[in-house]
């Protein structure tokens, strides 16, 4: 899919762009063909299995075709998007424990743009005429939406968004073409909270209540040349399952050294167990310390839509 760039503030002209409220979830494209779905992640891995919801949203458009961008969210009870609700979905592939969580964690998947309608391509249309498109479908059920576009009033609606505790607003200029693959500047991002990317490179073991699990994880963020950045440690925001799964996530990728470019901090490296960098997670932080470390991170949970070389540090 195509992807938006982080920003710091609105557009000043903003006439020129969209805003939309940006959702705590996990990206998708879904073709649906003769009222069958099939779901794709950021990074090109089928996810359809994991979520039956979207058989229904396949079966309301009938015989036709189409391609359609959006996010995969769950909702907590007041209506938010819950992100930790929704880990409990992402590996899930056996059909009975899927059925099982559709009753307690049930995921809805906002549609936000159109890229093929019934054998025409849409991505070099402006970002205008496929919302217009898209809105005549009408895709709105009980488990698909498609979430308000609000062309040239970006305050009002992340102001909104403060408002109702969301992640924030993402900004697209109404003549954008879509761009499949590429993090464009005709997307923009701005975050209400302040959240990056993260490669787990190894954890510590626990103590006291955390004894027999893992205490905290050591994290990292690659460099424009390749190798990898300490970024510091986090070892709150999870629960005790959450840390059972990581250790089993974890324990194939064992490694003898450190995976970093610079030696990591002796209190940090003691007693550290190295893992290969292959797994991305996403924290919440308040900021970068002079070191270029995060300062007081929360774990926000794994991040398997993203591959390792694609994080990079958030401005």
């Amino acid at each position: 899919p195509m992807l938006a760039t982080a920003t710091t503030s609105l557009p000043r002209n903003q006439k020129d762009w969209t805003f939309e409220f940006k959702w705590d979830g996990v990206r998708a494209v879904v073709y649906v063909d003769g009222g069958r779905a099939r779901a794709m992640s950021r990074n090109a891995k089928d996810i359809t299995v994991s979520y039956p919801e979207l058989r229904d949203l396949a079966e309301s458009l009938g015989s036709q075709r189409v391609i359609l961008d959006g996010e995969l969210v769950a909702l907590s009870e007041d209506g938010r998007p819950s992100f930790g609700a929704l880990q409990s979905r992402m590996h899930v592939t056996k059909p009975a424990a899927v059925q099982r969580l559709m009753q307690t964690v049930p995921v809805t998947y906002f549609v936000f743009d159109l890229l093929y309608l019934d054998g025409h391509s849409l991505l070099d249309l402006p970002y205008a005429d496929r919302r217009a498109l898209l809105d005549k479908l009408d895709l709105n059920g009980d488990s698909w939406r498609t979430p308000p576009s609000t062309p040239g009033d970006g305050k009002a609606v992340f102001e909104t968004s403060k408002k109702h505790g969301l992640e924030g607003v993402v900004m697209k200029r109404l003549d954008s073409k879509y761009v499949p693959g590429q993090r464009s500047k005709a997307w923009l991002k701005l975050k209400n909270v302040r959240a990056q990317e993260v490669v787990i490179a190894g954890w510590k073991p626990g103590e006291g209540n955390r004894s027999g699990l893992i205490g905290s994880l050591l994290l990292g963020i690659p460099n424009d040349d390749g190798t990898l950045a300490y970024a510091g440690h986090v070892g709150t925001g999870f629960t005790d399952q959450m840390l059972r799964d990581l250790q089993a996530d974890l324990t194939p990728l064992a490694a003898d050294d450190s995976p970093f470019a610079e030696p990591v901090p002796r209190p940090h490296a003691k007693d550290a167990h190295w893992v290969r960098p292959e797994i991305v997670g996403e924290v919440q932080f308040s900021e970068w310390t002079g070191e270029g470390r995060l300062r007081h991170p929360s774990w926000r949970g794994l991040r398997p839509d993203k591959s390792a070389d694609e994080v990079r540090r958030e401005s």
